[in-house]
Parts: structure tokens; sequence; C-alpha cells
């Protein structure tokens, strides 16, 4: 591939939204799903394009491929951020008198926007503003705690019309940093374990045992060692894990019992349970619990999901 292919190649990626970039690339079905998973997209734009044009390259891509991937991105319908901002204020402002919208303008195609919520005899409260993130041409917006619950349907309607789409997704999933979220919904965080190669040794730290222990005990413990690393590997991938604080399990099942007769088996209400795993670090703690001994490897699906499902609120019910 020559440089003026090279280069029409990376002005067309550079100028993909960063939250539709694997959207576009996928659409474009020139690179395969292996490579684009082997690929950082947390990084930043710039050396994500050349890592990208290298891919491009190594696949002989031509002219004409280039030409293709022009095509998908003009394809997509353009958005005007101006007219959301209209849109979105004027929806809030017919349904309540007293509300305060404002915008601030955000990299990778976002909005800030803050909302002062009022009612229709109280002025604005500017002490407990509704702060919203949105991503243009996409169906996620991040939102701060409303104090009013009953202004979120309002503020979701407003955001499904002004946005041009049919439904503003609503996720269980919550986090005090919005990176990390975002790296989560947009699939921008890599938790495949193919990017590890299975023939590189693992690196060996001392088991600190005792040195009249049997060699066979030793060799066993480093083999069950290398395998929890390796699990761990496979599991969570070798890059850092988005930052949530908590995850919480809502259990609800009916009492079984083979005795007639039983109190509990009679109980027509299911046994309900809550449970909260919390950390400053919630996914680096789960990924450590294994290689401390703390836990058997691999952990259950249940913890590791969090990231692909997108969500650290379930609810279990009996099948």
């Amino acid at each position: 591939m020559d440089e003026t292919v090279a280069e029409f190649f990376k002005r067309t990626i550079l100028k993909i939204p960063m939250t539709e970039m694997m959207t576009i690339l996928k659409a474009w079905d020139f690179l395969s799903e292996k490579q684009l998973q082997n690929v950082n997209f947390r990084q930043r734009k710039e050396s994500l394009v050349q890592d990208l044009v290298l891919l491009c390259e190594k696949k002989r891509a031509s002219v004409h491929d280039a030409a293709l991937l022009d095509i998908v991105c003009e394809d997509i319908d353009l958005f005007d951020m101006e007219q959301f901002k209209s849109s979105f204020k004027k929806i809030l402002q017919r349904a309540l008198k007293n509300v305060m919208v404002s915008f601030r303008d955000a990299e990778e195609n976002a909005v800030w926007i803050r909302i002062a919520w009022g009612t229709q005899y109280r002025k604005p409260n500017q002490y407990k503003p509704v702060y919203v993130v949105y991503y243009s041409q996409t169906p996620y917006a991040f939102t701060s705690s409303c104090p009013l619950r009953s202004n979120i349907p309002l503020l979701g309607q407003a955001l499904t019309v002004a946005s041009n789409h049919h439904k503003i997704v609503k996720m269980d999933l919550r986090s005090r940093y919005l990176d990390s979220l975002k790296a989560i919904v947009f699939k921008q965080y890599n938790q495949t374990f193919e990017t590890y190669n299975s023939t590189t040794p693992l690196q060996e730290k001392s088991l600190e045992l005792d040195i009249h222990m049997d060699s066979r005990i030793i060799h066993e413990n480093r083999i069950e060692k290398e395998r929890v690393q390796r699990v761990t590997q496979e599991t969570f991938g070798d890059y850092s894990q988005p930052r949530l604080e908590f995850a919480q399990y809502k259990l609800e099942t009916k009492f079984k019992s083979d005795f007639n007769g039983d109190i509990l088996a009679e109980r027509k209400e299911p046994l309900r349970c809550l449970i909260k795993f919390s950390s400053p670090h919630l996914l680096e703690a789960l990924k450590s619990l294994a290689p401390a001994g703390i836990a058997d490897a691999p952990l259950s699906p249940l913890l590791t999901c969090i990231p692909n499902k997108g969500m650290n609120y379930f609810k279990i019910k009996d099948k």
C-alpha cells in the first residue's frame, strides 16, 4: 500500500467518531471480527488510527477498499448537534414552566447537559441539578441521579425525540466514573482472551515454599498457579478493568423440600435475598481473587459477565 492510499485511509478513519468506530468498521466488512477484537479501542484516537492503517496495509488494502470505507462513513445520517439542543430544550420547557437547561460541547461528539428542575410554582433549584452526557448518533445517555424521580420519564422522552432514536436504552449499570461507563457501553473495553498467547511463558514469582517440601508438591503447585494465571488472563484480558464500585444481585427463589407439610415449602411468596459486592475498584478486585488464592478459578460467570452484559444490577429468579 503506497503512501497516498495510506493517507486516504488515515483521513477517512480520523473523521469517524470514536463512538461509531466499531459499528462503521463492522459495516465496512474488510477487517475480520478477530482482527477487530485484537485492536485496543481505548487508546488515543491517533494511535488507534495508526494501528488500523497498519492492519489495512497487512491485508493489502487498495484505494478501492478505502473508497468503500468512505462510502460507509457518508452513509451515516448527519447529526445536527444544534438542532438536538434546540429540540431537547423546547420539549422540557413546554412540559415544565420552570426549568433551566444549559449545554457544553465535549470531545468525541458528546454534549454535557445541565438541567435545573423547577415546578409550576417554584423556580429551578440550582443546587440540585441533573447532569446528562449524550453522545451523538447513539441511543445512549449517561445521567446523574435525579432528585425528582417524576421527571425521569420526561427526560427520557426529550432525549428520544431530540436524538431521532426510537428509544434511549436504559441499562442496569451505574458508576461514578464516566470513562468506565462509556468503555463498557460502547464496547471500547476488551475483555477477550484472544490477545493472550499461550506460548508465552507466564511470569514466575517465588512460591515461598519450604525448601524441604517434596519436589512433586512443588511441581503441582507451580502447575496450578500457572493454570490460575492463565484462566484469569483468559477471563479478564491484559487490559485494566473499567472502574465500578459495586455489583448488586437480587435473588428470588421458592423454598424446595422433600418433606411434606414443610412450612416454608407451602409458602407462596418467594424467598428474597440481596447480595452486594463493594470495592473502590470492583472488577480489578475480582480479577485478583483467584491469583491470591481467595477464590477458585474460573470465577462464577455472574461476576465475570459484568462488562460484557453492561450491567451491575442483577435479578436472579427460578426458571
